[in-house]
């Protein structure tokens, strides 16, 4: 998880359709803005162009109307983390609070090594955090058989993705390499560590966790 501004003014359909008796939460416009401000990423897994597409109840409506249609309480997110949460995990961070720390009060972390689980971490010892460090590592390592070959599949995504990344890295410290690649390697860097780059979370800790690598790259984060 990290932290996404979201868009304050809801979008138009969401008023008209709460009137309806059989209204739909789910119309263009807010599939629109719920990509673009999401970054087509789930918000709780980070993948990345999303094929299983779910409008998320961040708080559970159970038939609360105003919950239901309330435009802050819609999230963007993948079929296999929406129902590893559903209404068993509550009282969760909130990635759209920029006072949530959702990036910073949890640690992301996974070996890069073939067949190694991901690694949750609170920060800090306080509920909500602690509650979402344990649909986290369901989410990422999986509880039923069938959930657990879906986050087979996220890991082996991130772990594409980390691999990608430490050859950057590598490639940015390879003297071998003239100014000019170095500072072309280190563009490529920084956008990786973009919002909008899968796995960001686990990015930015692999350069929190290190002091080199955060002294240069800490300013893209």
């Amino acid at each position: 998880m990290i932290y996404f501004e979201k868009t304050e003014t809801a979008p138009a359909s969401l008023a008209t359709e709460k009137e309806k008796s059989s209204g739909k939460y789910n119309l263009r416009d807010v599939l629109d803005l719920l990509k673009s401000d999401f970054k087509n990423k789930c918000y709780l897994c980070e993948s990345s162009n999303i094929t299983s597409l779910n409008v998320e109840h961040f708080i559970p409506h159970q038939g609360d109307v105003n919950l239901k249609f309330d435009w802050q309480n819609l999230f963007y997110a993948c079929s296999h983390c929406n129902n590893t949460k559903l209404d068993i995990h509550s009282d969760i961070l909130n990635c759209t609070d920029p006072n949530a720390g959702v990036d910073t009060n949890i640690k992301y972390t996974m070996q890069p090594f073939p067949t190694a689980e991901v690694e949750i971490t609170a920060i800090v010892n306080d509920t909500t955090v602690n509650n979402t460090v344990t649909l986290l590592k369901e989410i990422y390592n999986g509880t039923t058989q069938t959930k657990k070959i879906e986050a087979s599949n996220i890991r082996r995504n991130i772990l594409l993705e980390i691999r990608n990344f430490q050859k950057k890295l590598d490639d940015y410290f390879d003297e071998r390499n003239t100014f000019e690649e170095k500072e072309s390697f280190e563009r490529e860097i920084a956008k990786m560590l973009r919002d909008a780059s899968p796995f960001t979370a686990f990015k930015k800790w692999i350069i929190w966790s290190i002091p080199g690598l955060n002294n240069i790259f800490g300013k893209y984060i």
